[in-house]
């Protein structure tokens, strides 16, 4: 080893333990004092101002030894060294060639991430007294964890990286670190009396713990990027327009292993520009790996990515472009809702709900009749939130009708005013009843289904067709087969179904179900099979492995081979139908093959995930330096991450679509001219609800 290796890799055996008073420690014999240069002497055994190291290996010693004599009056020059290289990795940061405005998290970066500390070194003494060890460059980080805070035990900094985590997830800003409540708010749920306890301070939040937390999160993502070769992925788009009219997208990758948050870009200055935007999309198809990427998900059929979805498929041949499903059965319940009867119903419902929650008496008043619950739900899903409401007040008819029949009622001072006559009205009307009934049949089957496919811990590309018809058939025995009440819905959905939802992936995956496919429902229309022909042109470019699963699919069809004893009711049904293909078509890997990367990917849209948006917006805003951007850019890529991580760790239970934490009034006010126009049953088109443009 040359002199020069041994005296930059002086970190190796020494530790510090007081940044301020620079006070360092050997690894060797735990001895503390003042400065690197007065370790090299303890290594090294150079009589000077500290005792020699009687524990230090002997080439070491050696080594230390002949250093010092032949670097006499320059320490700290492997420090500038270092220092320089740690300054120049920052600055190698190549801008975006396609003109977009991107930020990327550290799944994808390979430049270093500055801690958000100083970015100077500390100045540099003829002893080296001051002579630094921590640089703050990645290539430090680990270095820079196991030195902070030498003074605590590990348990103590493991707790400062469990609250630090809880900072990063939530998105909570970092000066509640000082916060005295938070202190006793952790000692108080500790029992710990001590005035201290695991509470990193902001600069540890933006320094040592997030990279530490970076690196976790990066093998994280290593981790579910290596399944993509096996299953394949989706791109979820994430879209919005911000406060500042700005048009953002947030790209999200979907595997069974789980979402991971790839990076958000600024797409304002390219909505018009349809090659622009292909080019941006390649660039993610090209990140995530061509050969995995399966589909596209988009989040709507207007805007930029509308555009941009008319081109995609005749541009790109082997990826899907395909509409977030729980988008597109939103848009059905929208289109329900401005049916003439229905539209009436509801309206009437938010007077109802408008004047009973508006008024503290009467809701008291509900309250008391009701067992203490409420009329309107909150909902995660605005578009759900009428219809669950409605069905919420049929099942309070009792409890309203006896409370608008009540001496309390009558006795109060809303009983003989104009408003509160009106609603009693209302309540004791029984077409206003006949047609909540009415509603809710046309509805809560497609309820039903955005509760499966956003609480789904499975992907849901092998049912998607089937759960359709399924609901056509629901609201048809709903409606006890009666065509002018229940064809007027199945219009909406087939619009919507056949316009916009509808992909081949869906029809292949309803054939490469085994639990639909070996069924005696099951039924093969030109549709099906067209869908099954386009998913083998595109996701299989070579012609040989094409005809070997055209061959395949007939032992598939006529459950020969490994297939025969999986067919059964019983195994077919047993398990998720990617897995089935694990288990019995490892005789047909390239059929195999083909199956798992349909049937892996899922129907729902980047919404599934319910994204904080702040963070992106803030770090795709201009005006900071390149070190405060890349903190921004560590904390983007371990707060969604962490939030994707959590939300598919609590998939697969009992999908809960109610929200206590949303304030559902304002979606329930209804003014007094409408009002008076609902009362009155007249229709004027200022009320009507209006289509999402196309």
């Amino acid at each position: 080893m040359a002199a020069e290796e041994v005296l930059v890799n002086v970190h190796d055996h020494g530790k510090i333990v007081d940044t301020q008073k620079h006070r360092v420690q050997c690894n060797y014999c735990d001895k503390e004092m003042s400065g690197t240069t007065r370790l090299k002497y303890h290594l090294g055994g150079v009589r000077g101002d500290v005792t020699a190291c009687l524990k230090v290996p002997e080439n070491v010693k050696e080594l230390f030894r002949n250093l010092l004599e032949t670097r006499k009056g320059t320490p700290g020059k492997e420090v500038k060294g270092l220092f320089q290289q740690d300054l120049t990795r920052k600055r190698n940061r190549c801008p975006n060639s396609n003109g977009f405005k991107k930020s990327k998290g550290g799944a994808a970066q390979t430049s270093n991430f500055a801690s958000g500390n100083s970015t100077e070194t500390d100045s540099v003494s003829e002893d080296g007294m001051n002579e630094p060890i921590v640089l703050h460059s990645r290539r430090a980080v680990s270095q820079t964890a196991v030195n902070a805070d030498q003074n605590e035990d590990s348990s103590s900094q493991q707790a400062k990286k469990c609250i630090a985590r809880f900072f990063y997830e939530t998105g909570i800003d970092f000066s509640a670190a000082n916060s005295s409540s938070l202190q006793r708010m952790i000692n108080s749920t500790i029992g710990c009396s001590q005035t201290k306890y695991g509470i990193p301070s902001s600069q540890e939040l933006k320094g040592w713990i997030l990279q530490d937390e970076v690196k976790e999160m990066q093998e994280y993502v290593k981790n579910i990027r290596q399944s993509w070769t096996r299953t394949g992925c989706s791109i979820l788009l994430d879209g919005w327009i911000d406060e500042k009219g700005r048009n953002l997208v947030s790209f999200i990758v979907d595997c069974p292993q789980g979402p991971i948050y790839l990076w958000s870009s600024d797409v304002s200055a390219h909505v018009d520009n349809i090659d622009a935007l292909h080019l941006l999309l390649d660039g993610v198809i090209k990140e995530v790996g061509v050969e995995n990427v399966v589909q596209i998900v988009a989040f709507s059929t207007t805007g930029w990515v509308g555009a941009l979805g008319k081109q995609f498929m005749d541009r790109n041949r082997t990826v899907f472009w395909t509409l977030n499903a729980s988008h597109c059965i939103e848009l059905i319940l929208e289109k329900i809702a401005m049916m003439d009867k229905i539209r009436e119903t509801l309206s009437k419902a938010k007077i109802i709900s408008k004047f009973i929650h508006g008024h503290p008496t009467v809701l008291k008043l509900l309250r008391d009749f009701t067992g203490s619950h409420y009329l309107i739900k909150p909902c995660k899903l605005r578009s759900v939130m009428p219809f669950l409401t409605l069905e919420n007040m049929i099942s309070e008819k009792k409890s309203l009708s006896v409370m608008f029949a009540s001496s309390k009622w009558k006795t109060s001072i809303w009983a003989s005013r104009t408003k509160g006559k009106r609603v009693a009205d209302l309540v004791g009307d029984s077409t206003f009843w006949k047609g909540a009934g009415m509603v809710i049949k046309a509805t809560l089957p497609l309820v039903r289904v955005l509760c499966l496919i956003n609480g789904a811990d499975k992907p849901q590309m092998g049912y998607i067709y089937e759960t359709m018809d399924q609901v056509k058939e629901t609201i048809k025995e709903e409606f006890k087969g009666k065509e002018s009440q229940y064809m007027p819905i199945w219009e909406v959905i087939d619009e919507i179904w056949d316009g916009q939802l509808h992909s081949a992936l869906h029809a292949a995956g309803y054939y490469l179900n085994p639990s639909l496919f070996y069924s005696t429902d099951f039924h093969s229309d030109p549709e099906v099979a067209f869908g099954l022909l386009c998913c083998m042109v595109r996701l299989v470019l070579e012609q040989r492995i094409q005809d070997l699963i055209s061959r395949q699919l007939e032992e598939y069809r006529n459950s020969r081979g490994a297939f025969s004893e999986g067919s059964t009711a019983k195994q077919s049904s047993k398990f998720s139908p990617a897995s089935w293909w694990s288990l019995y078509g490892g005789q047909y890997p390239e059929l195999q093959q083909f199956a798992t990367r349909i049937l892996s990917q899922t129907c729902a849209g980047a919404s599934k995930y319910r994204l904080n948006r702040s963070l992106a917006e803030k770090l795709l805003t201009n005006g900071r330096n390149p070190l405060e951007q890349q903190v921004l850019s560590d904390l983007a890529f371990i707060h969604y991450n962490l939030q994707l991580q959590q939300q598919h760790s609590e998939l697969g239970g009992n999908y809960e679509i109610l929200a206590e934490d949303i304030d559902p009034m304002d979606d329930w006010i209804v003014d007094d001219t409408e009002e008076e126009a609902i009362i009155n049953g007249e229709r004027s088109s200022q009320f009507e609800a209006k289509e999402e443009p196309k």
